[in-house]
């Protein structure tokens, strides 16, 4: 086995970077295309979804293939190869089994446990089986990790750890309040007819949502879609084309947005025309990361005017500077000694215990003495837990957010709404990079180290499988040399006894035959189980050089293997 994987997912690579180097579907093929073409590669897969793209082939060579891949990978999304590479991992022979499989259990996605992946590995081997790309080698891995992820799912509560990325930016939309709940009675918008439109479709369906509307640039497959709502749940549905975007947006609460569009769907001034339509209010954009300006309305019972920083000017006789202390943290407290001299935290400790120290005596100590003053803080500090303070800060009041008259779910790679909606008053986006980021916290079940058992487990199996299925050529070669021998042997003794009836024929022919198989018998067998054993790669390459096979006769049983292999559909 030479399997070797490159690839960049959102645990490598910055949403920004996943964004640029996302593959259409005829970039995909172009990719498989080029990388079979190449010269370490013989078998390709291309395994692309919203925060993962990975190129998998099957290589004579690891450090060329290394290269190539990593090449054609860069040609074909855009992306420079010096800008890719720092983004870039690399797998490659058990290791490489392990990812994937890993992969496939949803043990490597965004939300832990989502099962989407599946379906998505089930894609990716329809396609290269149907441009010839996957042979033998990649046949059995991919169709091997769909296996497995199906145990993950059914033997352990993988599904408990985690959601698909619809039901995740959902629950981010919902900001804590349960989904149902969140969604019973709102108006839902979803842009694109594809899997993940459908999945979302189907969960604010399920989530109680008053009426879905499906828009896309083929009616054909939204209005599919709406059969689908209409005969499986209760919710309203209809079908509209692109064009109607902006006007459904105005009767929204709720829009979910995947498609396959390389540029946006939403711009942020679309957003903001739909709000103020639905509202009659005019939407502001605010400064990235502060909230926006309130109005009277909105500050009715909401605290306006800062807090003053809560140590200023009530420490007496403090050797620190009170003035230059921000925050509202008393000047006892951490964020006050931050950066501090070892002087001056030591009139700051000793003040803060009740004693007193002479600054000019603090200013005259050696450098010698700073370290030890340092080092006995850092002591106190890890034995107490914090620097001494004797008040605690006071409560910061925080701004409600008013509640969004418009929620947006983006699920797109690259993005369909305009980053920039995440400033716009009234307006709450989640998109990808915001669930990255939420994700990154999520806590994952117990059910996670089974799953990772599961995968070991499957690993070990999946190699012994493939080094047993290497040396299977070599111990068919070999039984086809030596039922060549019986054959020209039975043909000399007819010659020798042109007398010999078709009874005593057969016989002597069958006992002969007999007697080979039994001598092959142990060797055999033995060979396979030694094979399949790490480091067993050696002994197909023993039994030709004992047997004296022709190496010809070996590869000839290897590709009619494969093209079996690669002709054959998924399982």
């Amino acid at each position: 086995m030479s399997l070797l994987v490159v690839g960049l997912s959102h645990r490598s690579a910055p949403v920004s970077v996943l964004e640029r180097a996302a593959l259409g579907a005829d970039a995909q093929i172009k990719l498989l295309q080029d990388t079979v073409a190449a010269e370490p590669a013989t078998e390709a897969a291309v395994l692309a979804t919203c925060n993962r793209i990975e190129l998998y082939a099957d290589v004579d060579k690891f450090h060329a293939g290394v290269a190539e891949l990593s090449t054609l990978l860069a040609q074909h999304s855009g992306v420079g190869l010096d800008e890719l590479t720092p983004y870039l991992y690399v797998h490659y022979e058990d290791r490489a089994v392990h990812h994937l499989f890993s992969v496939a259990c949803g043990l490597d996605s965004m939300v832990v446990g989502e099962g989407q992946i599946l379906g998505q590995i089930k894609d990716s081997l329809a396609k290269a089986q149907e441009l010839h790309s996957a042979g033998r080698l990649l046949n059995d891995l991919f169709q091997q990790a769909l296996r497995v992820g199906k145990r993950a799912h059914s033997e352990t509560g993988i599904d408990r750890a985690g959601q698909s990325l619809v039901t995740f930016g959902l629950e981010q939309l919902a900001e804590g309040t349960d989904v149902t709940t969140w969604a019973r009675g709102k108006k839902a918008l979803v842009i694109g007819a594809g899997s993940m439109s459908s999945l979302a479709a189907a969960t604010l369906a399920r989530a109680g949502v008053a009426e879905i509307v499906i828009a896309n640039r083929t009616q054909d497959r939204a209005e599919r879609l709406v059969e689908i709502l209409t005969d499986g749940t209760d919710v309203p549905a209809r079908a509209v084309p692109m064009e109607s975007v902006p006007v459904e947006l105005t009767r929204a609460d709720v829009a979910v947005s995947c498609t396959g569009a390389t540029g946006l769907v939403l711009a942020a001034e679309e957003v903001a025309a739909a709000v103020e339509g639905r509202t009659g209010q005019p939407v502001a954009f605010t400064e990235a990361g502060t909230p926006a300006p309130r109005t009277a309305a909105d500050s009715t019972d909401v605290r306006q005017t800062p807090l003053p920083p809560t140590g200023v000017g009530t420490d007496e006789n403090c050797p620190l500077d009170v003035a230059a202390v921000q925050g509202g943290f008393s000047v006892l407290g951490e964020a006050a000694v931050a950066g501090m001299d070892a002087a001056t935290l030591e009139q700051h400790a000793a003040w803060a215990a009740g004693s007193a120290v002479d600054r000019r005596e603090a200013a005259r100590r050696s450098p010698e003495a700073d370290a030890e003053l340092i080092t006995a803080l850092a002591a106190t500090a890890a034995t107490v837990g914090r620097i001494p303070e004797r008040r605690k800060p006071e409560p910061v009041i925080e701004v409600p957010r008013p509640t969004p008259a418009l929620s947006l779910l983006d699920l797109a790679m690259p993005r369909d709404i305009d980053a920039a909606v995440h400033r716009l008053t009234g307006v709450r986006l989640v998109d990808i990079e915001s669930l990255a980021e939420a994700s990154a916290d999520a806590p994952m079940a117990a059910d996670v180290d089974q799953v990772r058992r599961i995968v070991s487990d499957e690993v070990a199996a999946f190699g012994a499988a493939l080094r047993a299925a290497h040396i299977t050529p070599t111990v068919v070669a070999l039984r086809a040399m030596a039922a060549d021998v019986v054959a020209n042997e039975i043909a000399r003794l007819e010659g020798r006894l042109p007398g010999l009836d078709d009874k005593h024929r057969g016989e002597i022919t069958q006992t002969v035959r007999r007697v080979v198989d039994k001598l092959l018998h142990a060797p055999t067998v033995r060979v396979k189980q030694l094979a399949a054993e790490p480091g067993g790669a050696g002994y197909a390459d023993a039994l030709r050089t004992l047997f004296d096979l022709d190496q010809e006769t070996v590869a000839s049983v290897s590709r009619a293997e494969d093209s079996t292999e690669k002709n054959r559909g998924p399982r």
